[in-house]
């Protein structure tokens, strides 16, 4: 069989100028490219977003996951955050990012997102935001109360609505789109789109190819802007995909593919 998507990966994370502590976490070997944000300062977010990678790393090596495999690593995730809670820390963690997926054999990306950290979709020169942020700022915006200039600033900016952990039930949304060649999913710790613009996010993306690099910029940028939070940044590109059952299409950078972010072969899929 052949893989429904390969794929090149680039990963940077930095503590930032005025944090102690670096509470992200983040897991970027396939098919599984996820970022998780923790919350609850030493022995605690550190800990609650560990968990969260700890879990999905089970699923390094399989040949591509289905919506019940990442459904069950965050309920897994979320029972070991909520174990925290007896020992009296208020952890809690965001989760977000995409797995390799498949449809009837066809490339598909799935992506998941609890919190305010984001997963983006960069194709044909567009930023598309493929998670919805679950904050107070995000619920005014959506209801016409803010601006998003009035966000930029506001005080409640950093109020989350959804966690794993943190006395939070609320739910992981999910998407599952096709995979096309070409296409670069960015996901990132809110220390990167709290100090970055996405147009700037959108240069970088635009012209720098090496996904390595284009994370190690992105996380400057952070940095040099203020870094006021951890910063984390993953970047994936689909350099080949299946587009029908047998059939790959191959980018000009296949020979540039490490063989150890090379997803299996799969036949799975999940719904929102």
């Amino acid at each position: 069989m052949t893989a429904p998507v390969m794929v090149r990966v680039g990963s940077s994370t930095h503590t930032g100028t005025r944090r102690a502590l670096n509470e992200d976490a983040q897991l970027s070997t396939a098919p599984v490219f996820i970022v998780a944000d923790g919350m609850g300062g030493h022995e605690a977010g550190e800990v609650a977003s560990g968990a969260v990678v700890a879990e999905f790393s089970q699923l390094v090596g399989r040949e591509a996951l289905e919506l019940d495999d990442v459904r069950q690593a965050v309920a897994r995730a979320r029972a070991s955050v909520d174990q925290l809670a007896t020992t009296g820390a208020r952890a809690g963690t965001t989760l977000s990012g995409v797995v390799i997926s498949s449809v009837d054999g066809l490339g598909y990306w799935l992506a998941v997102n609890i919190g305010d950290s984001r997963t983006y979709r960069f194709a044909s020169g567009e930023l598309e935001q493929i998670s919805e942020d679950h904050s107070v700022i995000q619920e005014l915006l959506d209801a016409g109360e803010l601006t998003p200039e009035q966000a930029l600033t506001d005080s409640r900016r950093n109020i989350i609505t959804r966690a794993i952990g943190a006395g939070s039930t609320g739910d992981a949304d999910f998407w599952l789109f096709p995979a096309e060649r070409g296409d670069r999913m960015l996901v990132c710790s809110d220390g990167l789109t709290s100090e970055v613009s996405e147009a700037r996010i959108t240069e970088v993306l635009s012209s720098e190819a090496d996904p390595q690099r284009a994370a190690d910029l992105l996380t400057a940028d952070a940095v040099n802007a203020g870094g006021r939070d951890n910063i984390t940044v993953v970047v994936v590109d689909a350099v080949a995909v299946t587009t029908r059952p047998g059939t790959i299409v191959l980018s000009d950078e296949m020979d540039d593919v490490d063989a150890d972010t090379r997803p299996r072969e799969t036949l799975t899929g999940g719904v929102r």
